[in-house]
């Protein structure tokens, strides 16, 4: 029998990333709660990424699971970030969550905002 192989998402989420939004989930104490990440026009690029914490499930959402750590985006949002990575990053300029994304032509220093 082959095996089959799993498919790639249509985004990821590291292991730094989710052990940081269990940490926040569990602060806020509220069941369904997750990370939203969403593209909207701004920042110093052409496009910003916004991220809020949700309880709603909107119609086109895709979600990825890692850890308890529920993360998602809107299809809209999804077509500029298809293949992304999302991380948390601890470094002397702060802690922040960090999108590589492939997609990105140029983004600004701050990562925030991005160019296709």
């Amino acid at each position: 029998m082959a095996e089959t192989k799993a498919r790639p998402g249509p985004f990821s989420v590291t292991e730094n990333a989710a052990r940081r939004i269990g940490a926040l989930l569990a602060k806020e104490e509220q069941p369904g709660l997750k990370l939203r990440i969403s593209v909207s026009g701004g920042g110093c690029s052409g496009f910003q990424y916004g991220f809020a914490l949700d309880d709603r499930d909107e119609d086109g959402d895709i979600a990825v699971e890692r850890a308890g750590a529920k993360v998602v985006i809107d299809g809209m949002s999804l077509l500029y970030m298809m293949g992304c990575e999302v991380d948390y990053v601890e470094d002397l300029t702060g802690s922040y969550f960090r999108v590589t994304n492939p997609n990105a032509s140029s983004s600004c220093g701050c990562g925030n905002s991005f160019a296709v």
